[in-house]
């Protein structure tokens, strides 16, 4: 016969051990939910902060612009997005062949005529689309530089091509080509022939038979320049789309060493020059004293 301690049924753990996963899992739900929670509140915290540094970046360092014309193709298409790197200029001067944004309010009518929004937040909706270079901003020009203070720019010479300082410019390389006929534009239909001046800029588009640039704006103030001082930085990069990712480097032609020999190279010397012609009186009238009897 067996004792009653023998018979006895144990104990069994599995519910108590049941209820305690039950437990947990609902800790663990609560805790998954609240983090849920906390996620979805600081949410538009974090949008916020990223759209404060988006705007602080585009504001001292790189900006996005939205391309509304052809006047720069076959370098930059309708649609493009490029960023535009404001800092450059503050460590090194313009150069020939850079591609600029800079800002034609009060001195150049806009390119391309966009309407003017009907409703605050349409207003709203269009200044953070220009802002993040996905909407058009009338007032904002895109140009190739091909002139700079001091360089005497000239077109054309016996076989069309634009001058600078003297030296013929290969354009073929940039210059709109027709993807049809392949037909290429002319460097320029128009003839011109002016003088850079100090703190000026002479800029056209690639698409030459439709860039509306200086050449279009020589009766304005400026003879057809535009002020350093409106230049907002360098197109380096198209961005968007994707199928056209690539940088905007300066064409070869810009680099010719005789640009820098002539024209604007030329300007620093007539100081030297004037100086000695200042100091050869004051010498003969020192030497007269010297050797006076």
């Amino acid at each position: 016969m067996r004792s009653e301690a023998e018979g006895a049924v144990p104990e069994e753990k599995e519910p108590v051990d049941s209820a305690d996963e039950t437990a947990d899992d609902s800790e663990d739900d609560g805790k998954r939910k609240k983090k849920q929670g906390s996620f979805w509140k600081e949410l538009p915290v974090l949008i916020v902060v990223a759209v404060v540094l988006a705007l602080v970046i585009k504001a001292f360092a790189v900006q996005a612009f939205y391309i509304p014309s052809g006047s720069m193709e076959n370098t930059l298409q309708v649609g493009d997005r490029v960023l535009v790197n404001k800092i450059v200029y503050h460590t090194r001067d313009i150069a020939r062949g850079d591609v600029i944004v800079f800002n034609g309010l009060d001195s150049w009518d806009p390119e391309v005529q966009v309407d003017e929004p009907s409703n605050p937040v349409s207003k709203a909706l269009r200044a953070v689309g220009t802002a993040f270079g996905v909407a058009p901003n009338e007032k904002d020009y895109i140009k190739r530089v091909i002139g700079i203070p001091g360089d005497h720019v000239k077109c054309c010479d016996a076989q069309g091509r634009v001058t600078v300082n003297g030296v013929p410019l290969e354009e073929k390389s940039y210059i709109f080509t027709d993807p049809v006929t392949h037909e290429q534009n002319k460097p320029s239909n128009d003839p011109f022939d002016v003088t850079v001046k100090p703190g000026q800029l002479w800029v056209m588009g690639d698409h030459r038979e439709l860039s509306y640039d200086s050449r279009s704006h020589r009766g304005d103030p400026g003879g057809g320049t535009i002020p350093i001082d409106r230049v907002i930085g360098r197109a380096f990069v198209i961005v968007w789309p994707l199928d056209r990712l690539g940088t905007l480097p300066i064409p070869a032609t810009f680099k010719q060493p005789a640009l820098e020999k002539s024209g604007a190279a030329a300007l620093p010397a007539a100081p030297y020059a004037l100086g000695i012609l200042c100091t050869l009186p004051l010498a003969y009238l020192r030497r007269r004293h010297h050797y006076k009897p």
